[in-house]
């Protein structure tokens, strides 16, 4: 695509020449070890984002979330997520048998700082600590086992530009119903009203019920 007056960044000088050296404060933050404080986070953060890349260089980011201390904590290097049954697309799982890296950033609701990890991951379809992930009455199918390779804190700049966090900057209306959203893009020959029903308070409902 041609976009007038563009000028492109090719090179890491170039990069530099724009973004200067990071500070002492955070080219060191970065650990290849769980801190208590990082075990602490674990225990209390409800959701985090996986990213993947496949063999050829694709992308793909994932959300999971359960119930506050979802992650189970092993020792300090390794961690472990459940799957829980969703479109049954599997991109990031994908990815990860082509490629095992994946970055985590890890949330709790209010906060503007995050928790990243950086390591290796495995897809596991059966272990003894699958028995600890249950959710009302839901026993994953799958986990995801992580190798940690770094581990570092996260500053809140982007959650204060972007206000995320305040109510009162919310407007969920703003955009069309994910019913709505479904209708014109993913289910053309659904009744709307049938998907503004399975959208509703059933789907809440029913998110531990499904199975892959």
């Amino acid at each position: 695509m041609d976009i007038p007056g563009l000028v492109e960044i090719t090179t890491y000088d170039e990069l530099r020449s724009v973004v200067p050296e990071a500070p002492k404060a955070a080219r060191n933050k970065t650990r290849k070890e769980l801190h208590e404080l990082d075990r602490q986070w674990l225990s209390v953060s409800p959701f985090c984002l996986i990213a993947t890349s496949a063999a050829d260089g694709s992308c793909d980011v994932s959300p999971k979330g359960d119930p506050a201390g979802f992650t189970k904590i092993f020792d300090d290097s390794t961690i472990a997520i459940p799957e829980r049954a969703g479109n049954r697309r599997v991109d990031g799982f994908t990815n990860i048998l082509a490629n095992p890296h994946v970055g985590l950033v890890y949330f709790i609701p209010g906060r503007g700082d995050t928790l990243r990890i950086n390591g290796r991951a495995r897809i596991v379809r059966e272990a003894p600590f699958f028995d600890e992930m249950i959710v009302k009455g839901n026993r994953p199918q799958l986990a995801l086992l992580v190798e940690i390779e770094e581990v570092f804190h996260h500053c809140s700049k982007a959650f204060l530009r972007s206000q995320l966090w305040k109510p009162e900057t919310w407007d969920p209306d703003a955009m069309t119903s994910r019913a709505k959203i479904s209708k014109a893009l993913e289910k053309k020959d659904i009744d709307l009203a049938e998907l503004e029903e399975y959208y509703g308070k059933a789907y809440e409902e029913k998110i531990y019920q499904v199975k892959y």
